[in-house]
């Protein structure tokens, strides 16, 4: 069934040293309700409360429970804003994405479950970015001098080095992440499915 795939995908992205990582990533978020003992958090206040209206970024892992609680809001991370995302739309190409974001896309993946503003723009963006690169990943993994290769390899996401290796079938230690590339699929599969329903739900509304 539908169910028992996306619990298969959940679990297997539990498992996933990637998402562990990933998921360490920071969200910007402001505290809404009082947050006992907890004042650790916020390095510039003495306090060992969290009080209503302090702005901290937190760990994904940490946001997520914190904002279906109601107890935190949370902001756009800066490099899926809007100035960044006319930058990627722009010439996707040129951007270097790992010193951008090096989980740009598993990050951006995660950040879309949460109650943000934008993200179907952040969605498309993601979509876009990758369809403009991977011309360039996939020349890249058939043959590109080895000095270009490094060069180009440098500028790319870890999910984009990733899709390289495979492309190439060959070790490349500047694109290696020394982990499973299943993670291609298990980031790419949830994505694909969460599009599909989107324009299912619009083709819907549209009739």
């Amino acid at each position: 069934s539908a169910d028992g795939r996306h619990s298969a995908v959940r679990a297997n992205e539990y498992f996933s040293l990637d998402n562990i990582l990933t998921s360490n990533e920071r969200v910007p978020c402001k505290v809404e309700l009082l947050i006992p003992k907890l004042g650790l958090l916020d390095s510039s206040s003495k306090d060992k409360d969290l009080k209503p209206g302090v702005k901290l970024d937190l760990p994904f892992w940490l946001a997520a429970p914190l904002l279906s609680r109601h107890i935190v809001s949370a902001d756009v991370p800066k490099v899926y804003r809007e100035t960044y995302r006319e930058i990627l739309s722009a010439d996707a190409v040129a951007v270097d994405l790992h010193h951008l974001q090096p989980q740009f896309y598993l990050f951006g993946l995660l950040i879309q479950r949460l109650p943000i503003a934008d993200v179907e723009s952040i969605n498309r963006t993601m979509v876009e970015a990758f369809q403009s690169r991977f011309r360039h990943i996939m020349d890249c993994s058939q043959g590109s001098p080895r000095e270009d290769a490094l060069d180009v390899t440098s500028r790319m996401d870890l999910t984009e080095r990733a899709t390289l290796c495979v492309g190439s079938q060959r070790p490349l230690k500047t694109c290696s992440t020394g982990r499973d590339d299943s993670r291609i699929a298990l980031a790419w599969r949830p994505w694909s499915s969460t599009t599909a329903k989107r324009k299912r739900a619009t083709l819907a509304d549209s009739t």
